[in-house]
């Protein structure tokens, strides 16, 4: 069997700018793949159903908890997000490194069912940054903004439960730090233990 694919789990407060770094990562790098996640919020302007989320109604949402299809799913800002879980292990088995763009409860769930999943939280270089951030994308209400704000400092004391932490202040140099990371994930011993093994053949 060859060397699993790397699980990234990402978080962070809303309009931290996760969805930008990881548009960037998969779109040069065919080989990331981006797990899309079950929720029952509806879709906002030019999201597509099965390409930015599986939108689903409370009932199909509950089915796949009981059906035991989730790898993780928590309830944020009243509505339900999960993971499916084939899509992902098959992923993983071929090779391919999977990312995961979810929330804290979420990741943590993740962490305990595979460890070696790396968690990635991202913060923004100012709560002035993050609110001008929420402002300009124009999709919620001020309502729904005050909100987001209020839980960001929440948020972002668990950080320290992650694996890593990056300031998402120019996105050039912040995929570089995430390249940095998967390339001294990808040398850790755990994952390369068939290679050792077949040096020593």
């Amino acid at each position: 069997m060859g060397r699993q694919g790397i699980l990234l789990v990402f978080s962070g407060p809303s309009g931290v700018g996760k969805g930008s770094i990881c548009r960037a990562l998969i779109k040069e790098n065919p080989t990331i793949h981006l797990s899309v996640s079950a929720t029952t919020r509806l879709p906002r302007s030019g999201e597509v159903h099965g390409v930015d989320y599986y939108f689903l109604d409370n009932n199909s949402f509950k089915k796949m908890i009981e059906e035991d299809e989730l790898l993780e799913w928590a309830e944020v800002y009243g509505h339900f997000y999960g993971t499916p879980r084939r899509f992902l292990q098959e992923a993983l088995d071929r090779g391919n490194d999977v990312i995961l763009e979810i929330d804290i409860q979420g990741a943590l769930q993740v962490k305990d069912r595979f460890p070696m999943a790396v968690l990635i939280f991202v913060v923004p270089p100012s709560r002035l940054a993050l609110e001008s951030r929420l402002r300009a994308r124009g999709t919620d209400t001020r309502e729904e903004i005050e909100k987001r704000l209020r839980c960001t400092e929440r948020e972002i004391k668990m950080a320290w439960r992650y694996d890593y932490i990056v300031i998402n202040d120019q996105l050039t140099r912040t995929l570089d730090t995430v390249r940095a990371i998967i390339t001294a994930e990808k040398a850790r011993p755990q994952r390369s233990q068939c290679l050792v093994r077949d040096l020593l053949r």
